[in-house]
């Protein structure tokens, strides 16, 4: 189990709870960015209790890999029984934050929305996740991270001119423009209750915080700096300096020569400084790519990334998931952990004072009840069990 500080003298002498220590929270399971934002909290130290249902969320993925699940505790609640909601309600009784990712009025009709769990615990913040958002024409359909980032104009931005947009995996959107922003606004509200005694609901949708990703995009569009079509811009692969380039071995390297400094250093290693076409006449940028792409064909990836290891011209190796945790920067920063045999991404960011860890694997659903209905003062949680206290 591998800390995360900046003080390497604190690892030593300092528990790893992390800075949210003595925050509960509640997640009523589902999938996508609600599990990723309450495991951020959980890496970050909050006590956080899943209510999963019989059945599970629908993934199909096997409890014990399900890493989002991890420094988390798990109870089993069938929302549907007479006294489901009841079990739900005497937890958020308890807790700092609740978190939901349902569609619109679905938590309600459980018996669980906002409303009842807020008539219990006034100091509650109720955090509401989902892609479209609380209110809106499309606020009751279906929906997944493409669509939402489609519709944002984030997708756009993405890939070659000539081809259709790929998706980007489900990191932009659901988990920066969701999870990301759920986390941020159930800590400001958070800090609002403690000030003021009154908690809040938090409307997180992925759509408001995809689009509020792009905010310096729109200025440089409104400034003329930035064209509205893929491909043509400086960030977005239509600089010949800032983008990826195959090498002799089919993988690749990816370039972010922006600054002048930088780019004379960048043509300098890679051999071209002398012959290279100028990086500021924009008409000549396909020549320049061209050359560029040749030179790099020239050798395998990693044979470029050693040249390019000690110096500033901002080129790396572009690294699979299962090679990234052996790159010796991220060794040596222990950016990745292994817990359980179970390689994975260490808890994000990094504190001096309170420093983060895995401390549990996944938690398997209903595993933990008696001991949250203990620890929390929540008996009706674990009723007694004739044939656990008969030993069966």
């Amino acid at each position: 189990m591998v800390s995360q500080t900046g003080d390497p003298m604190t690892t030593a002498t300092t528990p790893p709870h992390g800075p949210l220590t003595g925050v509960r929270v509640v997640e009523l399971a589902g999938i996508g960015p609600g599990p990723f934002a309450a495991m951020l909290l959980a890496d970050l130290g909050a006590d956080v209790v899943r209510v999963d249902r019989p059945g599970g969320p629908g993934l199909g993925i096997d409890p014990a890999h399900d890493l989002t699940n991890r420094n988390k505790r798990s109870v089993l609640v069938d929302l549907k029984d007479p006294d489901g909601p009841a079990r739900v309600l005497g937890l958020a009784a308890r807790a700092d934050i609740l978190i939901e990712g349902y569609r619109p009025g679905v938590a309600e009709r459980l018996g669980v929305g906002p409303g009842p769990c807020r008539a219990r615990n006034p100091r509650l913040v109720y955090g509401r996740m989902t892609g479209w958002g609380q209110h809106g024409p499309l606020a009751a359909r279906a929906g997944h991270d493409i669509g939402y980032i489609a519709l944002t104009g984030a997708l756009g931005l993405i890939g070659d001119p000539d081809r259709p947009p790929p998706a980007p995996a489900n990191l932009l959107g659901d988990y920066a423009g969701g999870s990301l922003y759920l986390v941020v606004g159930v800590l400001a509200a958070l800090h609002h209750a403690r000030a003021t005694g009154t908690g809040q609901v938090v409307d997180a949708a992925v759509v408001d915080g995809t689009a509020h990703l792009t905010t310096m995009l729109h200025g440089m569009l409104a400034a003329g700096h930035w064209q509205d079509r893929r491909g043509a811009n400086l960030l977005d692969g239509g600089c010949p300096f800032y983008g990826t380039y195959e090498t002799a071995d089919g993988r690749h390297i990816a370039v972010g020569a922006l600054e002048q400094r930088f780019y004379d250093e960048f043509l300098d290693r890679l051999g071209i400084a002398d012959t290279a076409p100028p990086r500021d006449d924009p008409a000549r940028w396909a020549e320049l790519r061209a050359a560029i792409a040749a030179r790099f064909r020239t050798r395998t990836r990693d044979a470029w990334a050693a040249v390019f290891a000690d110096c500033d011209a901002c080129v790396a190796p572009v690294l699979t998931l299962g090679e990234a945790p052996h790159h010796p920067h991220l060794a040596a920063r222990a950016t990745f952990t292994d817990h359980g045999g179970r390689p994975q991404p260490a808890p994000a960011p990094r504190f001096s004072a309170t420093p983060t860890a895995v401390r549990t694997g996944p938690a398997r659903p209903g595993a933990d009840t008696e001991a949250v209905a203990r620890d929390w003062d929540v008996p009706a949680l674990d009723p007694p069990n004739p044939q656990r206290k008969a030993g069966q």
